[in-house]
């Protein structure tokens, strides 16, 4: 892939060369992510890179508008940063109109997407007309989430994703990016990543947690408040099926004194969530062809112990460092 460079009114001059990469875009709003960084050494900086100046790889989500500009003399470089396509969305609120508790929205995804974000970046984002036959109907906002958290969450809830690629304009034309909705593809049987291809993962299958919680509150001895609370095999919680018995069964205190029914029992379960059985499975992935990204789901397998796992792709990091390029792709909830 290249790396285009535009004036400050996005007009192309050129491609970026010479210069160490590094573009983070992923699903989550962590200050890390949906950033960019552009090093030069200091004799191959020509002064084209400005505040303004919008870097870009055609047709992809790669690509930002350079908000910081930072040098170093020890080490002789500069470097051009800035949000990425994605990261200028997580900047964005969507609020409540006056005398209303949340923001709402209906119809169908792609009118939607695209009256919010010509709103929000007019002239530079842009949605499309295609429409998709999927709608929602009052969909309810978090109460000021970001642009970029409510249109993922609302898509999520019925099986679409937020694609966004830069598209060139014409000659001496300014490009724009075009922001819509695409379904959320199930790919753990095409891309079943285990370690015979040679992928490096980690799994850990943790069954010794917590599958009984006992929660005490307000009151003494015989009068004292007292909830029971169980998982399942699955991790769903309940106050009245106990599903592990006999061996299988791990129980633990937790201690509320002067808590109230509704309380104990909410933070009772916040408690048994951050101590029941769970598992978990983190993989960096470097070659993936296809078309495949951000909230798609694979799958993996460990042949020798079974442990397996879906889950969807949750970051890509475009890296050229050294003229060597490289795509990793990292499973949502990976660091």
């Amino acid at each position: 892939m290249d790396l285009i460079k535009t004036d400050r009114y996005g007009r192309q001059i050129g491609y970026v060369q010479g210069a160490n990469i590094d573009f983070e875009v992923g699903s989550d709003e962590a200050d890390s992510i949906n950033d960019f960084e552009i090093e030069l050494k200091r004799w191959n900086w020509d002064g084209s890179i400005g505040y303004g100046t919008r870097v870009f790889s055609p047709d992809t989500e790669y690509g930002g508008i350079v908000r910081e500009i930072s040098t170093d003399t020890s080490t002789n470089v500069i470097r051009a940063k800035g949000d990425t396509w994605r990261g200028m969305m997580t900047k964005k609120i969507i609020q409540p109109l006056s005398g209303q508790d949340y923001a709402t929205a209906s119809g169908e995804l792609n009118s939607i997407i695209k009256s919010k974000v010509e709103a929000e970046f007019p002239g530079l984002f842009y949605g499309v007309t295609a429409d998709t036959g999927v709608t929602v109907n009052n969909y309810q906002f978090d109460r000021y989430c970001t642009l970029h958290a409510g249109l993922v969450k609302m898509l999520k809830s019925v099986g679409y994703r937020l694609d966004i690629s830069y598209q060139e304009g014409d000659v001496r034309m300014a490009g724009y990016v075009k922001v819509s909705a695409v379904p959320i593809n199930d790919l753990s049987s095409e891309y079943e990543l285990t370690n015979d291809n040679k992928m490096n993962f980690t799994t850990d299958d943790n069954r010794r947690g917590i599958n009984h919680l006992i929660c005490l509150g307000k009151g003494d001895l015989k009068d004292r408040l007292v909830i029971h609370l169980y998982t399942d095999q699955n991790g769903a919680i309940s106050q009245t099926q106990q599903y592990f018995k006999g061996a299988e069964e791990i129980v633990a205190i937790y201690d509320s004194s002067g808590s109230e029914r509704d309380d104990l029992i909410k933070n009772g379960i916040k408690e048994l969530e951050s101590k029941k059985s769970s598992m978990s499975y983190n993989m960096t992935m470097t070659k993936l062809e296809g078309n495949i990204d951000l909230g798609d789901i694979v799958g993996g397998k460990d042949y020798l112990t079974g442990i397996s796992m879906k889950k969807p792709i949750g970051r890509k990091i475009w890296k050229i460092s050294s003229g060597k390029e490289k795509v990793v792709y990292k499973l949502e909830g990976e660091t």
